[in-house]
């Protein structure tokens, strides 16, 4: 555990098991040297402790490079919660979890991750008030899928084979969550055609029906021969097996943590797939937590998530200029700002 800490730059780790509830909970803050430390809380099941751990760890790392490169005074966290077996109180759960962040005096804020919704978050807001997406504040889904698409139509237009809009661009969505079925909405209107795959069928045939999508099966989803791969669901999508049958120009989705492995990274860049990491192109949710937290109006919070195409438009330049996988290019950045210069920074 310590080694994952040293590794990783990460400040604390902190867990919390409270009986009556049946909360096991971590909390893991990777930085705080802009901020307060924001992340969502991710509510799902772990095989074991250690799983649960390393992806706390992971995705607080992720959530600082997001907020630096984002230009916002936070610091990055992230929690999990382990997801009870059997039945369990699901309100008692979430106080005793708002409890734990209160414990922590505001060096961690939470917010919406896989498994939670706004109501849960009104729960965790009667325990503490280092707390955002709640009811009141909103859904932080469309502002991630706003930001994932002005990514993919930055990709598109450095792609000088493919048209100057979306329009007829084929993009194959992995995952039809809050996110996936926002980002397949704003590609619909955009003219794209869509192929889509999730675990659940409903949700497949209910974009099929509203957006004239193609489904697939979840397991040959990343098969398809598409202009765009946009994977929206779990990590670890992108591993050597799946990297070598990708038949697409560009990935980019809202997935936290899309390698399996820090090379993939380089896996994509040798066979001359663009790519971006995820913190930075599925920013717009982070961006949206700061700043409704802090009161900025809608407007504010929208400008400032089209900035990550703009940021994007940048980076291509940059890549082409030294032919570095734009990957690389991003993590240096990030970590100029976290922990050098601010020259690094790109921002609207």
């Amino acid at each position: 555990m310590f080694r994952t800490i040293t590794d990783t730059r990460l400040n604390d780790l902190h867990f919390k098991h409270d009986e009556s509830s049946g909360l096991k909970g971590i909390i893991a803050i990777h930085d705080t040297s802009r901020g307060p430390a924001l992340g969502g809380c991710r509510f799902i099941s772990y095989q074991t402790t250690d799983e649960a751990i390393q992806d706390a760890v992971r995705l607080a790392k992720a959530m600082s490079y997001k907020a630096a490169l984002a230009g916002l005074d936070q610091g990055g966290g992230k929690s999990v919660v382990m997801a009870p077996e059997g039945d369990f109180d699901r309100e008692a759960l979430f106080k005793a979890f708002g409890r734990f962040v209160n414990e922590l005096g505001g060096r961690y804020i939470t917010a919406m991750d896989c498994g939670r919704f706004t109501e849960d978050m009104d729960t965790i807001a009667t325990e503490t008030a280092h707390v955002t997406c709640t009811t009141a504040m909103g859904d932080p889904a469309p502002y991630t899928a706003q930001g994932v698409f002005g990514s993919i139509k930055a990709f598109v237009a450095a792609c000088k084979d493919l048209p100057d809009s979306l329009e007829g661009v084929t993009v194959a969505v992995q995952g039809l969550g809050h996110v996936g079925y926002a980002l397949c909405q704003l590609l619909h209107q955009a003219k794209a055609r869509l192929v889509v795959a999730d675990i659940a069928q409903d949700k497949v045939d209910q974009c099929c029906k509203a957006f004239n999508a193609e489904a697939v099966s979840p397991e040959d989803i990343h098969k398809v021969n598409c202009d765009v791969f946009s994977p929206c669901g779990l990590g670890g999508i992108l591993n050597n097996k799946t990297i070598q049958v990708l038949k697409c120009r560009v990935v980019a989705g809202s997935a936290n943590n899309q390698f399996a492995d820090p090379d993939s990274g380089l896996s994509l860049h040798r066979q001359a797939i663009l790519y971006a990491p995820d913190y930075l192109v599925n920013a717009g949710g982070l961006i949206f937590a700061s700043l409704r937290h802090v009161g900025e109006s809608d407007k504010v919070i929208r400008k400032r998530i089209d900035g990550i195409g703009e940021t994007l438009t940048q980076l291509f330049k940059r890549q082409a200029q030294s032919g570095e996988p734009i990957s690389l290019i991003t993590d240096r950045m990030a970590e100029t700002i976290l922990y050098g210069n601010d020259q690094g920074r790109m921002t609207a």
